[in-house]
């Protein structure tokens, strides 16, 4: 499966590498060519929680990397790590933390990038807590 494009300035389109670090950790890289995710181990499977983790991973690269884009800076050492544990009653993520290392970040852009990364619709998502509805489809049997 080839993973969208993200936002690019080369003539290459900019692609990431998702390496499953732990159950409860992920850590994206940039990479060319298709989406990969790697493991420690071909046991390890790609759970729900490290595909929630990844998606929020893959849209902040995507907005650091436009906004990168956009001032002349290369994301091309911009690294994510999202870590993530559980709360209970009911089960569910609990807290999440999202980190970045960015070597080639100018000192005097970190402030202006911060903003940037809490730009990301999926983090927003997150800190607005949108109303999920879920209910069986209709099915061809049920609609004649």
């Amino acid at each position: 499966m080839m993973a969208a494009p993200l936002h690019s300035s080369g003539p290459e389109e900019a692609t990431v590498k998702i390496i499953l670090l732990s159950d409860e950790s992920i850590r994206l890289e940039p990479a060319t060519g298709q989406l990969t995710i790697e493991a420690e181990s071909a046991k390890q499977e790609y759970s729900p929680y490290q595909m929630f983790a990844s998606g929020l991973a893959v849209c902040t690269f995507g907005v650091l990397q436009s906004w990168g884009s956009n001032i002349g800076l290369s994301a091309d050492d911009l690294v994510i790590e999202i870590s993530w544990s559980f709360a209970e009653t009911p089960h569910r993520v609990g807290a999440i933390e999202l980190s970045y290392e960015w070597p080639s970040l100018p000192a005097d852009r970190v402030k202006v990038a911060q903003r940037v990364a809490e730009l990301c619709p999926l983090h927003k998502t997150l800190t607005h807590s949108p109303a999920v509805t879920i209910r069986q489809a209709a099915t061809a049997a049920a609609a004649a």
